[in-house]
């Protein structure tokens, strides 16, 4: 498998990342082109995605880091990531996952953050076998 950062929106990418994301399990619309452009060149912000078997295969998961500072430091966190269903327990999402650590600690981050549904079991016990901990904190969320 080959993990990518990209650099530019294609139309192959559009279609993978609209097949990707309602597999998340959330009720949320796929980005539109000019979504995921903007989010492809923000520099807060970097798209992974990885292809299988090899760098002429399919794209079969995404993976959002996001790095910012904060009066404290360097923060970084992982979302929405996601690896297709007929393509997981190959290790594809904990490749990405370790891809994105690699760059967060490139940037200077102390760490990564991420949350995970409760429901997503494979996902959870992925990040604590890698060594991610729970944290004990409360998320809030304002609506508007």
């Amino acid at each position: 498998m080959v993990i990518e950062k990209v650099s530019e929106v294609t139309e192959e990418i559009v279609k993978s990342v609209a097949k990707l994301i309602p597999q998340l399990g959330v009720q949320k619309a796929p980005p539109t082109w000019d979504e995921l452009n903007l989010l492809v060149h923000s520099e807060a912000s970097t798209l992974l995605i990885a292809r299988y078997p090899d760098e002429m295969g399919e794209i079969v998961g995404i993976l959002s880091l996001t790095i910012y500072r904060v009066p404290t430091g360097i923060r970084s966190i992982v979302e929405d990531v996601v690896v297709d269903e007929n393509m997981r327990r190959r290790g594809i999402a904990e490749a990405m996952m370790l891809r994105a650590i690699d760059l967060a600690k490139e940037a200077g981050a102390n760490g990564v953050a991420l949350t995970s549904n409760p429901r997503r079991e494979a996902a959870n016990k992925l990040y604590q076998s890698m060594g991610f901990q729970q944290r004990e904190t409360n998320a809030y969320f304002y609506k508007f």
